[in-house]
C-alpha cells in the first residue's frame, strides 16, 4: 500500500443505491459518496419490477462524474441484494426488467414446489438455505408455471450484480456469494445443483461461470468507455451479495463474534469454515450462504428496518418525521407489552404497515399500539427479542465462544435499538461501520489489486479507519 489507490464501488440496496469512491492510503480506507439515487419498486398490473436500465444509467452517471473529476480508478465492483435475476436473450440483451423478490406471485408456490417437484428436506440437504418464498428457485418455478415469456426465451439467467457487470463488460459470470442466496447452489459441490435446475426446466449452461470474490470479470467495453470518458477499467467480482460484502467488513479481531447486518433486512449469523447442514439447522430454518475466503455465512434472515421504514414512510405522507424524533418518542414509552413476530409473512409488503402491526397485536390479544412512539417501540422491542432468540440458536452451532455482537450497516447508527439489543441479548455490542457493504466492496477490490493479503488484513484496516461504538448490556433508566 505504498501508493494511494481509488476504487469505484456500486452499492445497490432494495430501496436506494449509491456510487462511491473508496481510497486506500497509509493503512486506512476512506469513502466518498459520488451519487445517490432511489431504487423504487415499479408496479405494473400487480407485478413488481426493478428498473434495471435506470440502475445501469445511474452507474454510468457515477462513472462519468469520476472521469470528469479526473479521479483515476483502479477498478469497479458491484454489490446488490440477493435472489433476483435478469433474463438475457439470444441477442445478448435483457429481455425485460426483472421481477422483484417482493412480487406477490410466489406466495404459496414454495409449498407447491415441494409437493410436485422435490421435497423440502431434500432441497435443504442440497443447499442448506433458509426457506423463503422469494428465493430464486421458487421465483423461477413460479415464472415457469405462469409461462413467463422472458424466462422461456432466456439464453442466460444472471443474478442482479452479475447482470450489471455483464452490461458493462459483456462477460457473463455467476458470482458465488449472490448465487448462494438462490437456493440452487450446492455448498458441497460448490456449484449450482443440476437436479434442482432440472426440476424447474433449466440447464447449467444458462447461468454464468461460477466466480469467487476478488476475480477480474473483464474491462468495461468500448461503448462504456466512450460513454464515460474512462479507459479500459477492470470490473471485479466482489462479494456480489451486499451482506457478504458487509460481513467481510466486520472489524473483528478474532473469530469469537456474531454479526448483525442491520438494514432493510437484519441478517444475523456467524462465520463458519464449512456449511452447517443437519436436522437442527433444518428445523430452525437457518441458511448457509457463501462468504469471502472460502467461509460460509451461517445466518438467519430477519425482517429488519423494513418495518420501521414503512411506518415512517406512511407517517411522512402527512408530515416529515425525523429518525431522532421517532426514537425519542419510542424511548419515552414505559412498560411496552406489544410485540410482533418480525418474520410473519403478513409484514412482507402490506398496503399499510401501521395497520398490519396494529391488527397483529389485536389478533394476538396484546395492547394495540396507537401513537408513533408506541408503534416504533413495539418494532424495536420485537426486533431485539428476535435477535436474542437467534443469538441463542447461533451459540448452539458455533464452534467458538461468541463474546461480542458486531452490528454493521445503516441500523448500526440507531443508538436506541443497539442498546435494546445489548440488553435483550446480554452481550457486548460493537456498532459500526455504517458503510459496511461499501467498505467490503472496496476492500475486496483492493485484495484483487494485490493491496491486501486476506480478510483479516482487510478487517484490521477497516477497524483503524472507522468509529466503533460500544454498548454494554444494562437496564435502561431515564435521567
Amino acid at each position: 500500500m505504498k501508493n494511494r489507490k481509488c476504487f469505484f464501488a456500486v452499492d445497490l440496496g432494495a430501496t436506494s443505491g449509491r456510487t462511491i469512491i473508496g481510497t486506500l492510503a497509509d493503512g486506512k480506507v476512506a469513502l466518498e459518496e459520488i451519487t445517490r439515487f432511489g431504487n423504487p419498486l415499479i408496479n405494473v398490473n400487480g407485478f413488481f419490477y426493478w428498473d434495471l436500465f435506470a440502475l445501469y444509467n445511474e452507474i454510468i452517471k457515477g462513472l462519468k462524474t469520476v472521469a470528469e473529476r479526473g479521479i483515476e480508478i483502479t477498478s469497479i465492483g458491484i454489490d446488490t441484494w440477493g435472489c433476483d435475476f435478469v433474463c438475457i436473450g439470444d441477442d445478448g440483451q435483457p429481455l425485460r426488467n426483472p421481477l422483484a423478490y417482493r412480487d406477490p406471485h410466489t406466495m404459496g408456490m414454495m409449498e407447491r414446489y415441494f409437493e410436485e417437484k422435490i421435497s423440502r428436506a431434500e432441497v435443504y440437504q442440497r443447499t442448506g438455505i433458509q426457506f423463503m418464498n422469494f428465493n430464486s428457485l421458487f421465483q423461477l418455478y413460479t415464472m415457469g408455471e405462469m409461462g413467463n415469456v422472458a424466462l422461456r426465451n432466456a439464453k442466460k439467467i444472471l443474478f442482479m450484480p452479475d447482470a450489471l457487470s455483464y452490461m458493462l463488460t459483456g462477460n457473463a459470470i455467476c458470482e458465488y456469494t449472490v448465487a448462494s442466496t438462490s437456493e440452487m447452489l450446492n455448498p458441497t459441490t460448490g456449484d449450482l445443483d443440476e437436479r434442482l435446475l432440472e426440476s424447474i426446466g433449466l440447464k447449467r449452461e444458462q447461468f454464468g461461470t461460477l466466480t469467487h470474490p476478488g476475480t477480474i470479470i473483464g474491462t468495461i467495453n468500448e461503448a462504456v468507455q466512450k460513454q464515460t470518458g474512462l479507459g479500459a477499467v477492470p470490473v471485479i467480482a466482489v462479494a456480489g451479495h451486499d451482506t457478504a460484502s458487509a460481513v467481510a467488513a466486520v472489524p473483528a479481531k478474532d473469530e469469537e463474534f456474531a454479526y448483525l447486518s442491520s438494514g432493510t433486512w437484519s441478517l444475523m449469523g456467524i462465520e463458519s469454515k464449512k456449511a452447517i447442514i443437519n436436522d437442527r439447522s433444518y428445523e430452525l430454518n437457518f441458511t448457509n450462504e457463501g462468504g469471502v475466503g472460502g467461509t460460509t455465512r451461517f445466518l438467519k434472515n430477519i425482517c429488519g428496518m423494513w418495518l420501521y421504514e414503512r411506518c415512517r414512510q406512511e407517517w411522512s405522507e402527512l408530515r416529515h418525521l425525523g429518525h431522532l424524533e421517532l426514537q425519542k418518542e419510542a424511548w419515552e414509552i414505559e412498560d411496552n407489552e406489544s410485540f410482533i413476530f418480525p418474520d410473519d409473512p403478513c409484514f412482507t409488503n402490506p398496503d399499510s404497515m401501521v395497520a398490519t402491526i396494529q391488527q397483529y397485536c389485536r389478533d394476538h390479544g396484546m395492547p394495540v399500539p396507537e401513537t408513533h412512539g408506541q408503534i416504533i417501540r413495539c418494532i424495536f422491542d420485537s426486533l431485539a427479542r428476535r435477535y436474542s432468540e437467534v443469538l441463542g440458536y447461533l451459540r448452539e452451532f458455533s464452534e467458538t465462544d461468541i463474546k461480542v455482537l458486531h452490528i454493521i450497516g445503516g441500523g448500526s447508527k440507531n443508538d436506541f435499538l443497539n442498546q435494546l439489543t445489548a440488553d435483550a441479548c446480554g452481550i457486548t455490542v460493537l456498532a459500526g461501520p455504517q458503510e459496511g457493504t461499501a467498505l467490503g466492496n472496496v476492500m475486496l477490490q483492493a485484495k484483487a489489486a494485490g493491496e491486501v493479503d486476506d480478510i483479516w488484513q482487510m478487517r484490521h484496516i477497516i477497524a483503524n479507519s472507522v468509529e466503533i461504538k460500544k454498548y454494554e448490556p444494562k437496564k435502561i433508566t431515564k435521567s
